[in-house]
């Protein structure tokens, strides 16, 4: 069966509330625009959920997956999935702990039964590995992608990677590729370049590219959010067959 719909959605360890502190009302709006995207997606019709995230390595976690936030300050436990006593995973990544905590907070909203996978995207993977991870994800079901990954990370002084001046425009490009459905646009975005601006968002966003490409058919985009409070650029999507 084909791929429905996609959102993409940045990570960041303070999108949950209790971990931002008196911060928290500093992301309200990416917050929210991220439950959108989210409820968008799971209102597709899609029965398979694919979860994919950047990390050190590829990999594909068993299901359930489970997580905490403990590294990042608090001992909040993120589970997807309703077996308890199978073994599954433990120690989610960031990406895809984030990307389980999005879903947790709009899926009892969704009566169906939906099913869910899990992979993460080496940083270092070229555009052509990407592209064909995506385009071997498969299901006997309408699927959806959830796709996690933050833009540069080097948008003013302040910023985990100082100042460049290529990173607004790269973002920018990136906004655009979104906002448009350009799978193309994606799958033009330079692994270098993107290291250099510390972007946590390459791999994934080409891994959905190359599952566009290979789903076939028009697509329509909207961007719902492109902002960079803390120097690091987070950019909301929704994809859905035109």
């Amino acid at each position: 069966m084909s791929l429905v719909a996609a959102a993409v959605c940045p990570h960041p360890p303070l999108i949950v509330p209790e971990l931002a502190g008196a911060a928290a009302p500093e992301l309200d709006q990416l917050r929210a625009d991220c439950d959108a995207a989210v409820a968008g997606l799971l209102a597709s019709g899609a029965e398979s959920i694919f979860v994919v995230g950047g990390d050190d390595r590829d990999a594909s976690p068993d299901f359930p997956f489970r997580g905490t936030f403990a590294p990042w300050g608090l001992p909040i436990e993120v589970h997807l999935g309703r077996l308890p006593d199978r073994p599954g995973t433990d120690g989610l990544p960031l990406s895809l702990l984030v990307g389980a905590w999005l879903l947790g907070r709009r899926q009892p909203e969704t009566p169906r039964r939906i099913s869910w996978r899990m992979a993460t995207a080496a940083h270092d993977a070229t555009v052509e590995e990407c592209a064909a991870r995506g385009a071997r994800i498969g299901s006997t079901r309408p699927w959806g992608m959830l796709v996690m990954g933050d833009g540069s990370a080097c948008r003013g002084p302040k910023s985990p990677g100082y100042d460049d001046p290529r990173a607004e425009a790269y973002d920018e490009g990136v906004a655009r590729a979104l906002a448009g459905a350009d799978a193309q646009a994606l799958l033009d975005l330079d692994p270098g370049l993107s290291a250099e601006l510390m972007v946590a968002g390459r791999a994934p966003w080409q891994v959905l590219a190359g599952a566009v490409r290979a789903a076939g058919g028009e697509w329509r985009g909207e961007l719902r959010h492109h902002s960079a409070p803390y120097g690091v650029a987070y950019l909301v999507a929704s994809w859905e067959r035109a």
